[in-house]
């Protein structure tokens, strides 16, 4: 952006636009509505305002893995890219369904049933519906406001066996709390490839957990984890608990190691970070301060003690 005028140039529409774009699609989970009202404010500029909106949104709330209700109230859906049909209609592969999405409001706006075209075969999606079943399971007892769904990436119109497919796992939760200036989330997306040649199913998976304090301050986490696994192919519903078994483990694993960071934070982390002793190798002495002449200087100047 500095190339486009110098330190005293006001700034363009288009760079104004992409300092928003910046700070909307860099917003901590679940605080883009908060961040854009600041955004609209400091432009001054609706047109500027709606344009980078228009653009940061719809990446935000698939990057956030963004949960919406469905208009029928029939469940959630996950506003991921393997679902996205196009910029604003999404699949729902558990109940068959397209959703039409407002990205900005982020609600759902219209719901039609899919076509056959966007939906995977008979014999794909009993595969994909026994690990859909499996994984709310998992999901219901793990995050108490956590949605996951299940969508075949490759293989969709195999009828029968004989070839390969693929299916992409989703998990979105998130913790709102802003009246207690915290928010967070957990996002992880597994990819898994079945070889029907070597009767092996290739796993693949990354967990990002974020969060945000805010009370007097700005703490945020942002950490992440590449996993890999594999199982046998077996049946659709055999597979599915062998998949889902692999999942819970890699990430309770994780949650686990993050519990016990979180426990040494205090008694190693803070005190590797911070210096023991000053660059003069002494302790400053606060019960004692006028021991130094600024001290001293400043008690003079402003008559202290007097």
């Amino acid at each position: 952006m500095s190339d486009q005028g110098g330190a005293g140039d006001p700034l363009s529409d288009s760079q104004k636009k992409e300092i928003a774009v910046w700070f909307l699609s860099n917003a901590p989970a679940g605080e883009i509505h908060y961040v854009a009202k600041d955004v609209r404010a400091l432009l001054g500029d609706d047109a500027v305002y709606e344009a980078a909106a228009e653009e940061a949104f719809p990446e935000y709330n698939k990057a956030h893995l963004v949960s919406l209700e469905l208009p029928d109230r029939s469940g959630d859906i996950v506003i991921t890219t393997y679902g996205e049909l196009d910029k604003n209609n999404y699949l729902d592969p558990r109940t068959a369904q397209v959703a039409t999405v407002d990205h900005i409001k982020q609600t759902c706006t219209k719901l039609r049933p899919a076509a056959d075209e966007e939906l995977p075969s008979a014999y794909i999606e009993e595969f994909r519906s026994a690990l859909d079943v499996e994984l709310s399971k998992y999901v219901a007892e793990a995050y108490p406001k956590g949605v996951c769904a299940v969508y075949c990436t490759g293989g969709k119109d195999i009828e029968g066996p004989g070839a390969d497919f693929g299916f992409a796992v989703v998990i979105s939760a998130t913790k709102r709390s802003p009246q207690n200036f915290c928010n967070g989330s957990w996002r992880s997306i597994w990819t898994m490839e079945f070889n029907y040649e070597l009767q092996f199913v290739d796993i693949k998976g990354k967990i990002q957990v974020d969060a945000h304090y805010f009370e007097e301050g700005n703490v945020q986490l942002d950490t992440n984890i590449d996993c890999k696994d594999s199982t046998i192919m077996q049946s659709p519903d055999d597979s599915a608990v062998s998949i889902a078994s692999i999942i819970r483990h890699h990430e309770s694993e994780y949650l686990s190691s993050l519990e016990e960071s979180y426990m040494n934070l205090s008694d190693a982390t803070f005190k590797d970070l911070r210096r023991k002793l000053p660059v003069t190798r002494t302790l400053f002495p606060w019960h004692n301060t006028l021991a130094f002449s600024l001290t001293r200087d400043l008690a003079k100047e402003l008559a202290l003690g007097k």
